[in-house]
Order: structure tokens, then C-alpha cells, then sequence
């Protein structure tokens, strides 16, 4: 039973309705970093103006007693990667007030800021040793010769040259330069140019395009530093998911591969408090990105520990339980946990380890015993918690809901949680916001799936109002409680609409069964799941089941394109973002190449042919009779724009009603200001003529 509020008419003269324009006038907060003494808090916050096209990040300070939180800083640009200096005395961050991006320090309250470094170029990340002797510090490094080293006499050429696969990724074509690892030497607000660890080396640490300053980590002792890095070229990097954790020895100069076995995916290392181990991301299964992520362990000086030796003649290699490589003990302590598990912290004793993890379309923290393998959830409710600090007894943590953008919370041992951030109070404080409930459904094949319903703010039982079925991307990233600033359900509730958000077959926090279920079978399982959640709440008495919609994006806007020709006339409207729509086309314009092969099951011109390619939204094309909107970024490079020029146009040679909407600087994401607001307008446009 879902439950519905009643609103009484003050309520309703009072509250004010959430739009696009209310959503960028919310400040995003990220990146919590707890003092070394656990007395406060730095955090920053990303807030837009609609009128410049831009946004701005600030450093913000909240004092354990303290009422309201201080601003830091107040440079023209923004200010990031914002942490505490060991001792506490300190506080450094990324600015590009000098011209580029540097490394500055101020002090806890904000005061006496210093430009630290002065590397040409600018640097992209840093991170201060243990021992405060030195620093890490990312840089882009030019590698490979580009037309103008080719041909000097050529200033004005605007041509790229390539000879291999990867050629671009992303958003953004490859330009010659690699991200590189440096350490430099620093004194109490000094440091000068570092040394390259990764000389000569034509790949990237962190991985492009999404790693940060979590795949680099510094030894306690500060005399190493592991890093993360696949050091793969063009077809080989296009074709695998082979990244590995390095093991760099200041002293020596040396470098070794801690995981050269694994020849999945292996990320974000991290150090016990007393150096002897390391844990990180690991992934079994080689070229499947959504694979579960595993909490591997590494024993950097062997030893016994209760219920955890592994030898060294008896270790398995790869296939994903114990792992041995050179000298040191490997072993999985997730063998038995059935989710992914990320954002890894050591316990100050080192006995305990924490991290996140996801259950029933929610992410929490969790707690392992490493000696006995026990695993204990800390937090509870329908939340994503996004990051944590642990704070002794207590956890700081970051955490969203689908009314609720991130914030800042306390959590007591007992489960108590008490809100230490209030940045959108001011924004939101008359807008009454929509509820998400619960809905299990029984599926074609006897299985129960959850089903996120979002009703509009001041519901009336008593009306029947027109339904969106949501189709999530990824395909494999889930339908949990995030507050997205794109596909946003409280906009959409607030346009009136009911909102059907199903955590369809391949979704993670169900188990890797479920998860891997999708690969190779787009068109099947997952596409009944859509059927069944959308028929079961259309048949509530407060659904208009003549007026329903299908919104997606990437692998969503997939699901729109095939849901087009095979909908049977559920639906009067149709919205795809960056949708593929024609797995033959795709299979040769896309970058990461293990990722279609992987769910696509290889080649097309492949004998016998992959059956996965009967599932291409184009081959359905006939069937197509409902009016649908198209979206695409020109610098989409996972899911090329041609793509949606190929629905669009079909939709147009066949009489459909069809609308393109076409950014020519945007990614697979909407992100300027006043681009996002058009979406917005143009997607409820679209909905209220064909809906409403």
C-alpha cells in the first residue's frame, strides 16, 4: 500500500512549486574531509548563476559546537581538492587564482593563504605525505609528438594524427599528453618541481576520464606510495579493463605491480595504519566493467593472521578467490558478500575495515572484522550515503535522498543521526517536496523487483494522473535514492506527474546474479521488468493508463528507442538522451571496446553472428508510431551523436511526430547552467503536449 498525505489549503496557498530554475540555485556539497583531531569538518560547495552560464566552489568549515559553518574562501574561481595538512595546523587546496592550478594552504579559519607551488601548467591533484616531508602532486604530460612537432612550418593546422584505438574518450579527443605521478619535496608552505615516478611512460595515473587523488595513496611512514594505473596502449587499453595497483619505494625508485594476476579492473588502494597491508577495488572477470567489486587484501609483509593465511604453493591465480603475486599474500575478504564494495578505511587498530556498499536500491556503511570475516551494517534507511569519515565511535557522512540533496550527518553507534549542514534550507523551505515509497512487484519469471513511486507533492487519490516510466542508464549503475540535477523526480512530481522508477534486471544492490543478468540480453528480461512495472502501478486507480511516457537516457534512451517498437501502444510519448540506436553503428563508433564486447558479445561480422545484435532498437524501426524527442551532446563520445540522428531521422521519414534537441558543446551529460534549464523546459514541453 503506498501511503497518501493529506494537504490542508494553507499548506497549499503557502508552498511554492520546484523547477528547473530551483534546482540550479542549490548549492552541491562534496568532498567532507575531517580534522586529523576529528574537531570539524571542511567541505565544499558548488553553487550556479543561471545568468553567467557558470558555477563557483567555496571551502566551507563547520566546528564540532558550532551553530553554522564559515566560509573559507572567496577567490573568482573555484577552489577544490580542499585537505588537512597531518597536523592539523594547515589546510591545502587546488586554485587557479594565479593563472593556473596550484597548490595553496591557508589556515583552519581560512586566514594567511599562500600559493604553495608554482609547477608550469598547473598541477590536477595533490596530497600531503604522513610525514609531512613531502608531496603528491598530478600532472599532464606531453608524451607523443603532435602535427606541430611534425610539421613546424604548419602554425595555423588544426589536424589530428592517429595511428591506434583510443583515439579520443569520453568528451575529449587524445591530445599527446598523459597524467603522470610527481613527488616534490615540502617545508611548512614550500615546495618546489617534483620528480616524475611514471618518466617516459605513455599512460595515465589516475585512469582517465573519471579517477582522482583516491588512486594514489602514500605508505604511513611516507617511503612509498601506491598508485593505481593501466599501462596499456590504444587497441590493448580500447580492448581491456587491465588496471593494476603499483608499489612505488621513494628510496630505491623502484615500482612494482602489486596485481599483475588480476586481470580485471584494480583501483583505490589503501594502507592499514601500520603499512603491512594494502586493500583496493578489485574485479575478477577482464573487460566487464560492472563486475562485482571486491575488497582484496594485501599482505606486504606475510604473515599469519586468524583465518586469513594463504600459501604461497597452494594460492590460486586468476580466478578470483586468493590471489598470489611475487612475494605477497592475496586474499578476497568479500568471497562471500554478494555487492561491490567501495570507499575502503582501516580502523585506527587496523582490525576493522569499513566501507560502502549497496542493498535494495540504498548504499550504506558497513564494517568487516578482517579476522573472522564478520560484516555488520552500521547505517539503515532509504538514503545514499555517498562518503564517510569515521569520527571514534561516530561516522561523519555524506548522504542524499530523493528529497534530499547531499548533506553532511552525524551517526551515533546506535543508528541516531543528527544533520550537521543545512545548505538548501533557505531554497527549499517552501517548497513541499514529493515522497518516493516502495513498491515490490512480482515479476515475469516469479522474482520480486523494487519499485521506486513518486507521487506529485499534493496528491489527490481522487484524480488520475499521467505516469513516467523511468529507464535507468548504465546499464548496470542503480536505481537507488540519488538526487540527480538532470533526472530529477521531484521536478518531475512537481510537474504532476507519477513517477515509476523500477530497479529492472542488471541493476546492482540485488546481488551479482541479478546485476550480470542484462549482458548480451539488452532486449529481453530487463525490457519484461519495464512491461511489468509500469502495468502494475497503471492499474491503480489514480493512473491515467492512457496517458503514459518512457523517459531515458544512454542505456535508457536505449530502452526508450526499443521500447518504441515494441510497446504494443502503452505509451503516447517517448524521451531519449543519448540513446544507442543501432548496435552495428555503435559497435564501431564507440571507444571502450570491452565494453560492447562484453555486452554485445563481440563482433558483429563475427560467424555465427551474436544474437545480442537482434536487440538493436533499428530493427524495430517499423513498429515505431509514437511521438518521441531525441537528445544529444555533440562531445558524446560513449554513445556518438549519430546515433540519435538515426532515431531522429527514422521518426521523420516515417510521419512520427519528433523533435531533435541537439547540444553541440555538451557530453553524454547536460552540464552549463542554461543548457541544463533548456533540457528541462524542452523535456516537460514535449510530456505536456502528448500527456497532458
Amino acid at each position: 500500500m503506498l501511503f497518501i498525505a493529506a494537504t490542508t489549503p494553507a499548506l497549499l496557498f503557502a508552498q511554492e512549486k520546484f523547477t528547473a530554475e530551483t534546482l540550479w540555485k542549490l548549492g552541491r556539497v562534496s568532498d567532507v574531509q575531517l580534522s586529523p583531531d576529528g574537531g570539524a569538518i571542511i567541505y565544499g560547495v558548488s553553487k550556479y548563476d543561471l545568468a553567467t552560464n557558470k558555477g563557483n566552489r567555496d571551502i566551507y568549515k563547520l566546528d564540532r559546537n558550532a551553530e553554522s559553518p564559515r566560509q573559507l574562501t572567496d577567490f573568482k574561481g573555484s577552489e577544490i581538492n580542499a585537505i588537512w595538512r597531518p597536523d592539523g595546523k594547515k589546510i591545502g587546496f587546488l586554485s587557479a587564482e594565479s593563472g593556473s592550478m596550484q597548490m595553496w594552504e591557508m589556515g583552519p579559519n581560512g586566514e594567511n593563504k599562500i600559493q604553495v607551488s608554482n609547477i608550469e601548467g598547473g598541477i590536477n591533484g595533490f596530497a600531503y605525505s604522513p610525514d609531512m616531508q613531502n608531496i603528491v602532486y598530478i600532472k599532464d604530460v606531453k608524451i607523443e609528438e603532435d602535427i606541430h612537432d611534425l610539421y613546424p612550418d604548419l602554425p595555423l593546422a588544426d589536424a589530428m594524427i592517429y595511428d591506434d584505438l583510443m583515439y579520443r574518450h569520453w568528451d575529449s579527443w587524445h591530445d599527446y599528453a598523459y597524467s603522470h605521478i610527481f613527488i616534490a619535496p615540502y617545508s611548512d608552505g614550500k615546495t618546489g618541481e617534483g620528480k616524475d615516478i611514471m618518466p617516459g611512460e605513455a599512460w595515465d595515473s589516475p585512469l582517465m576520464p573519471w579517477g582522482g587523488m583516491e588512486q594514489i595513496t602514500w605508505a604511513p611512514d611516507g617511503k612509498s606510495l601506491a598508485y593505481t594505473c593501466k599501462k596499456l596502449k590504444g587497441k590493448d587499453y580500447a580492448l581491456s579493463t587491465n588496471s593494476d595497483i603499483y608499489l612505488y619505494n621513494l628510496a630505491s625508485g623502484k615500482t612494482e605491480n602489486l596485481s599483475e594476476s588480476n586481470l580485471g579492473y584494480d583501483q583505490d588502494p589503501v594502507f592499514s595504519p601500520d603499512g603491512s597491508k594494502i586493500v583496493w577495488r578489485s574485479m575478477a572477470e577482464p573487460g566487464f566493467e560492472a563486475d562485482k567489486d571486491r575488497i582484496m587484501l594485501c599482505e606486504l609483509n606475510p604473515r599469519e593472521m586468524d583465518g586469513l593465511k594463504k600459501s604461497i604453493e597452494s594460492s590460486k591465480t586468476k580466478s578470483g578467490k586468493g590471489l598470489i603475486m611475487t612475494s605477497q599474500v592475496y586474499t578476497d575478504l568479500s568471497e562471500g558478500f554478494d555487492q561491490s564494495s567501495t570507499n575502503f578505511s582501516f580502523s585506527i587498530d587496523g582490525k576493522q575495515l569499513y566501507f560502502i556498499s549497496g542493498t535494495q536500491a540504498t548504499f550504506q556503511v558497513y564494517r568487516m572484522d578482517i579476522a573472522s570475516r564478520k560484516i555488520t551494517q552500521l547505517t539503515k534507511g532509504d538514503h545514499d550515503i555517498q562518503a564517510y569519515a569515521i569520527d571514534g565511535k561516530d561516522l561523519i557522512i555524506t548522504k542524499m535522498r530523493h528529497d534530499l540533496p547531499s548533506e553532511v550527518f552525524r551517526v551515533k553507534p546506535d543508528g541516531t543521526e543528527e544533520q550537521l549542514t543545512f545548505t538548501n534550507r533557505e531554497v527549499l523551505k517552501n517548497i513541499t517536496l514529493a515522497k518516493s515509497e516502495k513498491r515490490w512487484v512480482t515479476t515475469t519469471d516469479g522474482k520480486k523487483m523494487l519499485v521506486w513511486v513518486i507521487l506529485p507533492p499534493n496528491f489527490d487519490p481522487n484524480k488520475k494522473y499521467p505516469a513516467l516510466l523511468y529507464c535507468q542508464g548504465g546499464p548496470q549503475s542503480a536505481v537507488s535514492q540519488f538526487f540527480s540535477y538532470r533526472w530529477n523526480f521531484q521536478m518531475m512530481a512537481a510537474h504532476d506527474y507519477v513517477v515509476v522508477a523500477p530497479n529492472r534486471r542488471g541493476l546492482p544492490t540485488f546481488g551479482q546474479e541479478w546485476n550480470n543478468q542484462i549482458s548480451g540480453d539488452y532486449g529481453g528480461q530487463n525490457m519484461l521488468d519495464y512491461f511489468t512495472a509500469i502495468d502494475s502501478i497503471s492499474a491503480e486507480p489514480w493512473v491515467d493508463e492512457n496517458r503514459l511516457g518512457a523517459v531515458g537516457a544512454s542505456y535508457g534512451g536505449y530502452s526508450v528507442y526499443w521500447l518504441a517498437g515494441n510497446h504494443n501502444k502503452r505509451f503516447k510519448a517517448f524521451i531519449a538522451h543519448c540513446g544507442i540506436f543501432n548496435f552495428e553503428s555503435m559497435y564501431l563508433e564507440t571507444e571502450e571496446m570491452f565494453f560492447v564486447n562484453k555486452d554485445y558479445e563481440g563482433a558483429y561480422w563475427k560467424n555465427p553472428r551474436p544474437k545480442s545484435y537482434d536487440f538493436s532498437p533499428h530493427n524495430f524501426v517499423k513498429n515505431w508510431d509514437t511521438p518521441m524527442l531525441v537528445v544529444h551532446g555533440g562531445y558524446d563520445f560513449r554513445i556518438p551523436y549519430t546515433q540519435g540522428m538515426q532515431a531522429f531521422n527514422a521518426n521523420q521519414l516515417l510521419g512520427i511526430p519528433s523533435r531533435f534537441l541537439f547540444f553541440t558543446e555538451e557530453t553524454h551529460f547536460v552540464l552549463k547552467p542554461q543548457n541544463a534549464v533548456l533540457w528541462q523546459r524542452e523535456f516537460f514541453r514535449w510530456l505536456d503536449t502528448y500527456l497532458k
